[in-house]
């Protein structure tokens, strides 16, 4: 199965990434969550609802609506902040944060699950340095129409009827479903990240995250 890949594009202060990519994945999990299942001994279940939320962007002219879950803000807000701090921290120029949903096949033992993506987002950001006031404001402007040209965009793809894995039966839902949530059941997903610079690439922090994502799957 080949899986869905769209690419967004980010030109923003080092100060604004968290808050900028943060708005876009939240945004695409709002329509890639569902509320927690509860099934019967029949095998029916009904579904919990989801929360939603208002989030006022600090450092940006912007706000956007995200589920209502503490756990996984908490889990963006880390992925998001390590891809950041990489950026500002090796003087990088731009870098590549992905979001990707998956779903697992069991496979036999010893062998772990095989994990199959599905849809993948790829938001690159490009870092800007503006030296004065009032150029920093006309770029808070643009970088707000750019997000909501981008949050649009996102809801038409979400509004296309495309591939979605089948709701699995209780046995198998970690299968599907991020089970781990308290309060929200989002599709299964992962962030990895990629950052070069004009002085000195290096994607060695991203390495080691993939494989770090690539043994919690495990």
């Amino acid at each position: 199965m080949n899986a869905r890949s769209h690419c967004l594009e980010l030109s923003v202060e080092g100060f604004q990434v968290d808050e900028a990519v943060s708005c876009l994945f939240h945004t695409v999990l709002l329509h890639r969550s569902l509320g927690k299942f509860c099934f019967a001994p029949d095998g029916t279940y009904t579904m919990g609802t989801v929360g939603l939320q208002d989030v006022d962007c600090d450092f940006i002219d912007f706000t956007y609506i995200c589920c209502s879950s503490p756990h996984l803000d908490r889990k963006l807000r880390n992925d998001i902040s390590e891809f950041s701090e990489c950026l500002r921290r090796d003087n990088h120029t731009f870098g590549q944060i992905t979001l990707e949903f998956f779903q697992k096949k069991k496979a036999r033992w010893p062998f772990q699950p095989e994990c199959t993506p599905w849809e993948v987002w790829n938001v690159r950001v490009d870092l800007l340095k503006i030296c004065n006031e009032t150029n920093r404001q006309i770029s808070k402007e643009k970088i707000s129409d750019s997000l909501s040209e981008k949050i649009i965009y996102i809801a038409e793809i979400m509004n296309r009827h495309e591939y979605l894995p089948s709701i699995p039966p209780q046995s198998e839902l970690d299968l599907v479903f991020d089970t781990s949530f308290a309060d929200i059941q989002p599709y299964l997903f992962k962030t990895n990240y990629l950052t070069s610079g004009a002085s000195s690439p290096s994607v060695g922090s991203a390495v080691q995250k993939l494989i770090r994502d690539t043994l919690s799957l495990s």
